[in-house]
């Protein structure tokens, strides 16, 4: 079912929409450009920590402390964005990330180190409510999700083209991936406190509490259904830097490099296909393309229930890789057009857990489940997509 017929915003092409975004839009690409390059380190941190010479458990604890940290700032980011507003709490992340980055640096006993990966996570997460709001703010209506889009796209490439230039220092040396990273992170501050106007953004002090907010999100039945379907198909996209690679490596025996290959597929395709692909996809309801989004997400690993040769991981990463080209662009707009304009930081901020959950749930689950029966993984994620177009889908909400 298409979104509006004829309009006039929807006939523009792909450069046409681009040149419409705002100038302070670009700004916060650029400065989130450099900031992903510099993201080095949680990559690496299991590697890390190893040559530390702590032992596997602290490695699992600090990557879950980092994951409780992103949790809370969900929780903290949104009412922080909406009570003392947008500029504000991203100024506020930048600076706590780079420091909590170089606190890190220096954390040598484990207590130290998991304390040093939570405030990490909290830190950086903070990001997160703050800038969706902003380009919601900052964006008319109509060009938002091309503008999620090219977020996706500077970020993707951004940090394909760090994880490059990561390995060759860590290679020399890991004190300097912490460095960089807190440099690249201030860098963004300093680009969003002299780009961005002072007081952009929106912020509603009378009722930036939660209290009034998870009012509102619990009555809102068509977020809570997003919600949802989303956790859902996260929970299956973190199956990618878990389970996938044990089958890539150990079941169907190629080596760590296809497994980065495929892995480099992915971000191959969002970079070159993505923006292109939004042109098609903004032209329909946006509940249809993220049931679709999220049906060949879930499918994709589904595949591998019926074989795990080469074409068919291929395959596997083609068919996911569209999936979340479609679902993640659309989601984040349809998220940001169902709040209130005075609560849409809580809004995007609640909506945060569903990837703070799955980050910490995923995993644990799907490696349980592959060590008994691959098979079943795999048919489960792709029922998983399925049930999570099926939730979408039900009583769709007429709300664009």
């Amino acid at each position: 079912m298409s979104a509006n017929k004829t309009s006039a915003p929807n006939q523009r092409g792909l450069i046409a929409e681009l040149k419409l975004l705002p100038k302070p839009f670009y700004l916060l690409v650029a400065g989130t450009f450099i900031s992903h390059f510099g993201h080095f380190v949680i990559p690496f941190l299991t590697i890390y920590i190893s040559q530390l010479g702590f032992a596997p458990s602290v490695i699992g604890l600090a990557l879950g402390a980092y994951g409780v940290g992103g949790f809370c700032a969900c929780i903290l980011g949104g009412y922080l964005a909406d009570k003392i507003g947008r500029k504000p709490t991203l100024l506020i992340s930048c600076v706590g990330a780079a420091c909590a980055m170089l606190l890190l640096s220096a954390a040598k006993t484990p207590l130290t180190i998991i304390l040093g990966t939570y405030l990490c996570g909290l830190m950086s997460s903070l990001f997160y409510p703050a800038s969706s709001s902003l380009v919601a703010d900052l964006v008319p209506a109509h060009l938002r999700i091309r503008a999620y889009a090219v977020q996706r796209f500077s970020g993707n490439l951004a940090f394909a083209l760090g994880m490059t230039t990561a390995g060759i220092v860590a290679g020399h040396s890991f004190k300097w991936l912490f460095i960089v990273d807190a440099l690249t992170t201030l860098i963004l501050a300093v680009i969003i406190f002299f780009g961005l106007a002072r007081g952009i953004g929106k912020k509603a002090e009378s009722q930036a509490g939660w209290s009034p907010a998870l009012k509102s999100i619990i009555s809102n039945h068509a977020f809570l259904r997003t919600f949802a379907a989303s956790f859902l198909v996260a929970l299956v996209f973190m199956q990618l830097s878990s389970s996938f690679g044990l089958q890539v490596t150990e079941k169907s025996g190629f080596s760590e490099k296809t497994f980065g290959y495929l892995l480099g597929l992915n971000g191959m395709m969002i970079v070159t296909l993505e923006l292109p692909l939004t042109s098609w996809t903004k032209r329909h309801h946006p509940q249809a393309m993220m049931a679709l989004g999220h049906s060949l997400l879930g499918l994709g690993l589904g595949l591998l229930f019926f074989g795990q040769s080469l074409p068919m991981l291929l395959c596997c990463i083609v068919i996911l890789t569209l999936g979340e080209m479609i679902a993640s662009p659309i989601s984040s707009n349809y998220v940001a057009q169902l709040a209130p304009d005075d609560m849409r930081g809580r809004y995007m901020g609640f909506f945060g857990f569903h990837w703070s959950l799955a980050t910490a749930l995923g995993p644990m689950i799907g490696l349980w489940i592959f060590a008994q029966n691959s098979g079943a993984l795999w048919m489960l994620c792709g029922l998983a997509g399925l049930v999570a177009a099926w939730i979408i889908l039900i009583n769709p909400s007429r709300k664009k």
